[in-house]
């Protein structure tokens, strides 16, 4: 009698997912806008925050110069989102630096990089079709780390979601829950060393692996002089070429 692995049967999930969907780097008022609903949405819903008039969420770190904010579609339907900020000496910006700056201060002084993804948010009923759709957002913060060559990844999350982070990505506490601006519960700092945990992250969960064509393509955008340089300038609202295979990294 076969049976099915569960984890395999997931990952499958996952990998046939990314091959329906197309990540857009938001650049337009529209994009932008759509996205600041769908986080509202999300927080109100989980009450993370407190209601008002005009029903987005979004505050300063979302014009900052190191930010990449991504939208998940299905057809033309936002799904999904997530923010990451590329945090260096040079560009020391990031939501988890204005928290945690005693914590990550003295390392981003020190030379290292930082990608601080944050605003991860999933449309409610899309994820309860495709359950898979919060693992293929948090792919873009994996494959961030990857392009920037970092050495530090984060997650700053309210305490319910720890476990999440801790599993997909063996993540640790670097310290003790603190209050963010603007969300009614405290958030919580963890964090990996990127290059020890790369490989047996992909090997656990082969859809985080990704080409670096399609590194390029969502992260290569004209940048400043601090940033990782361009390789190539993507045309970023066109269907990604790669499909969620386990490429080398």
């Amino acid at each position: 009698m076969n049976t099915v692995n569960p984890a395999n049967s997931f990952a499958n999930h996952v990998i046939e997912l990314l091959g329906r969907i197309e990540y857009r780097l938001a650049e337009t008022k529209e994009d932008k806008q759509a996205i600041y609903r769908l986080r509202y949405e999300c927080y109100l819903r989980e009450g993370a925050i407190r209601p008002n008039k005009r029903g987005i969420f979004k505050d300063s770190y979302d014009s900052s110069p190191n930010v990449w904010i991504f939208g998940m579609y299905l057809g033309d339907k936002l799904v999904s989102s997530i923010r990451i900020h590329a945090a260096t000496k040079a560009c020391p910006i990031s939501p988890g630096m204005a928290v945690f700056g005693d914590v990550l201060g003295a390392r981003i002084e020190a030379g290292e990089t930082v990608i601080d993804p944050t605003r991860l948010v999933v449309d409610h009923e899309q994820s309860r079709a495709n359950p898979g759709l919060a693992y293929a957002t948090v792919r873009l913060g994996f494959m961030a780390s990857e392009f920037f060559r970092a050495d530090l990844g984060l997650a700053t999350v309210r305490t319910e979601h720890r476990a999440f982070y801790k599993r997909l990505f063996f993540m640790e506490a670097m310290g003790e829950p603190r209050h963010y601006p603007g969300l009614k519960k405290p958030i919580n700092l963890m964090g990996i060393h990127y290059p020890s945990v790369h490989q047996r992250i992909v090997s656990r969960y082969p859809f985080m692996a990704s080409s670096a064509i399609e590194r390029d393509f969502l992260f290569g955008r004209g940048q400043p002089a601090h940033a990782v340089p361009a390789r190539i300038e993507p045309s970023r609202r066109a269907k990604l070429p790669v499909r969620g295979q386990a490429a080398a990294a």
